[in-house]
């Protein structure tokens, strides 16, 4: 994940409710109509290879979703 990912990340999980909501409004407003399919492939670097270590070891993880059923969930 690039450094500037991380910034985004922590930065809403300091905010307040009605300030991610402005930002989910935006990010909405301006991808809704992207596909999946058009999202560059990369090899997982070692911040991901981590997490999919702690996915398999952690019962209490979920699987991963389809695109269709993550837009479902998200209200897209």
């Amino acid at each position: 994940m690039s450094a500037v990912k991380e910034r985004i990340l922590g930065a809403i999980t300091v905010m307040n409710d009605a300030d991610a909501s402005s930002i989910w409004d935006f990010i909405v407003n301006k991808f809704l109509g992207h596909s999946w399919d058009n999202i560059e492939e990369a090899k997982p670097d070692e911040w991901d290879l981590k997490m999919l270590q702690e996915i398999a070891n952690d019962p209490e993880c979920h699987e991963f979703v389809s695109s269709e059923e993550a837009m479902k969930e998200l209200g897209l």
